[in-house]
């Protein structure tokens, strides 16, 4: 009976988990260079719930992206973009647009994360999103190392102050247990460096990338340096070669591409 029962309850959270997946929706971004597709996260409502509000509206067809940088993103869907004259600056901000952020650690800006643009602090120290506009990441590919250096010199400071609290006060001792007691010095300086990488990671600013971030980085590439600024909604799952094509288009002064690359539509299913 308790076989049976097991079995039974493992179908009903099997089935819970296809349904849980399928809540999510999926957006297509049809341009006049290509399509891409993406599906939208169930966890950050109020974004995806704005984006498709906006979509199902129309407020993005016919618009442009305006900013297309090769190795960092690509941006679109600013109203102001709909009907500007070739080589006019445009995509400007809409404060009536704006919504609070919904920053989600476990999202980051992987090679096609879906993100919301935003004014700078000095203007927006909510970090309040601009939902008339949308960007989608292309970044760069790194490699081990170059992410060993980045969290290396944005964590030297907090390990500084570690190190001058765990470490010299004992530096001394250290020395002297390392020739005496080889097995012992190997046993205290694990335990410091313990303490230290504790209050790295209790210290707001620090940087240390997981797994995930690491393999996507990696790999796929993306902008590490947007984490936790920007809201993340979705990501690209089809058309990755399109967002390509976008970003490596020629530019003007503004980022502007000066072939206009239009965005026919934007649905969601």
């Amino acid at each position: 009976m308790n076989r049976i029962y097991g079995i039974t309850l493992a179908i009903l959270l099997s089935v819970t988990a296809i349904h849980a997946q399928s809540q999510e929706k999926t957006v297509t971004i049809t341009t006049n260079v290509g399509t891409m597709k993406a599906r939208l996260y169930d966890d950050v409502p109020n974004h995806v719930r704005t984006f498709v509000n906006r979509a199902r509206q129309g407020e993005f067809n016919g618009t442009l992206f305006t900013r297309v940088i090769k190795e960092f993103m690509i941006q679109g869907g600013a109203p102001d973009s709909r009907n500007a004259p070739a080589g006019a600056r445009c995509g400007f901000g809409d404060s009536s647009a704006e919504i609070l952020p919904e920053l989600n650690d476990k999202y980051f800006h992987k090679k096609g994360a879906l993100a919301a643009p935003r004014q700078n602090d000095d203007v927006n120290p909510q970090k309040k999103s601009d939902m008339s506009q949308f960007f989608i990441v292309q970044g760069k590919v790194y490699r081990n190392g170059e992410l060993d250096t980045l969290e290396m010199i944005a964590n030297q400071d907090i390990r500084k102050k570690a190190l001058n609290e765990y470490y010299r006060p004992v530096s001394v001792d250290l020395k002297m247990l390392k020739q005496s007691n080889k097995r012992e010095y190997n046993k205290r300086v694990a335990a410091i460096n313990a303490k230290i990488d504790s209050v790295i990671l209790a210290t707001p600013g620090h940087l240390i990338f997981t797994e995930e971030q690491r393999k996507a980085y990696t790999t796929i590439g993306g902008c590490h340096h947007l984490d936790g600024i920007y809201t993340i909604f979705g990501e690209l799952t089809e058309g990755f070669d399109v967002l390509d094509i976008i970003a490596n288009q020629p530019k003007d002064q503004y980022d502007r591409p000066k072939k206009d690359i239009r965005i026919i539509s934007v649905t969601v299913e």
